[in-house]
């Protein structure tokens, strides 16, 4: 049932199947993840700040927006199909259950951008599972079925009629779905940060002028990475004066992460936040969707995304 939204505030997208997806015993991206995201919130309080949303379902017809019609078909029967747990590739597994998560994350991300977009909110995040930057036009890869921001950017321009808009992905792995969908898309600036090489050994050199990575060594920690936003991302993302920011939050570049190297913290993201935020305010009437995609260390994931949303929802 849809909470009723108030005008101008921060939603919370969640949805029960999210927790019944799953990928088998000791898989890294598990339901604990959105459990803690969970019990975080409400033990801070900060659960108090959000208008909690249960997102609805995407349409097959809204998943062409970003992926071919073939994958969509092909992808729908195997899932449909799924007993037990199922391999996809050696990374990447389906339940029974995944078919409903990975259409109501995928819908998470196209109702919060039609909100913001119409006014009736000022951000969002989709707490979703399952993450979505590494699916490609016609592939399912990387814990990943439907590529929920790159459904939110493509949504924007086709449906509601925005010109401009970036994606920002600080994920620790790189975003290489988000980049096959939308390298070339002149309308679009996909900017990221990301451990190289790491999984999928790509982003090295980007696909397009569009695209402006930024590949990180190892042991990265959190004040370089801050002068990389300020040195590279923040003279773009001013020049393209985005009308809308889609954020891949992957909080996997956190210093306690299993899968990645990388030395953030969740003060890091924080900052991150504001710096998207105050570009959000100067442009895009501060119009901002964020999805969840990568985390791995519980505990890491949950604070991490209370600092996101602490600075989302003040703003």
């Amino acid at each position: 049932m849809h909470a009723t939204i108030a005008q101008v505030s921060t939603a919370y997208f969640t949805h029960p199947s999210y927790l019944r997806h799953d990928m088998g015993a000791g898989h890294p991206e598990c339901p604990a993840r959105l459990q803690a995201i969970d019990e975080a919130l409400r033990d801070t309080g900060l659960i108090e700040r959000l208008t909690c949303v249960e997102a609805r379902a995407a349409q097959w017809q809204d998943l062409q927006l970003a992926h071919d019609a073939a994958y969509l078909s092909s992808l729908r029967q195997r899932l449909s199909d799924v007993q037990g747990v199922e391999q996809l590739d050696p990374d990447t597994a389906a339940n029974p259950h995944t078919l409903e998560a990975a259409l109501h994350a995928a819908g998470a991300a196209l109702e919060a951008t039609e909100r913001v977009c119409r006014g009736e909110l000022r951000n969002a995040f989709c707490a979703v599972r399952p993450p979505g930057h590494h699916a490609t036009r016609s592939k399912a890869m990387g814990f990943c079925f439907f590529n929920n921001a790159a459904l939110a950017v493509r949504a924007a321009l086709e449906k509601h009629g925005l010109k401009r808009v970036v994606l920002v992905d600080f994920d620790v792995h790189h975003g290489n779905g988000s980049e096959d969908i939308l390298a070339g898309d002149e309308r679009v600036l996909m900017v990221g940060l990301f451990e190289h090489p790491l999984y999928p050994y790509s982003g090295v050199p980007p696909m397009a002028s569009n695209m402006l990575n930024l590949p990180l060594a190892a042991h990265t920690g959190g004040q370089e990475v801050r002068e990389l936003i300020r040195e590279h991302w923040m003279p773009a993302l001013e020049a393209f004066r985005p009308e809308l920011i889609v954020i891949s939050a992957g909080f996997d570049a956190h210093k306690l992460d299993p899968l990645g190297l990388i030395r953030l913290s969740e003060v890091d993201y924080a900052w991150i936040t504001e710096q998207l935020v105050d570009v959000a305010e100067r442009h895009a009437q501060g119009r901002i969707v964020s999805c969840l995609e990568g985390g791995y260390h519980v505990w890491a994931l949950a604070r991490s995304v209370c600092a996101h949303l602490r600075v989302l929802s003040q703003s």
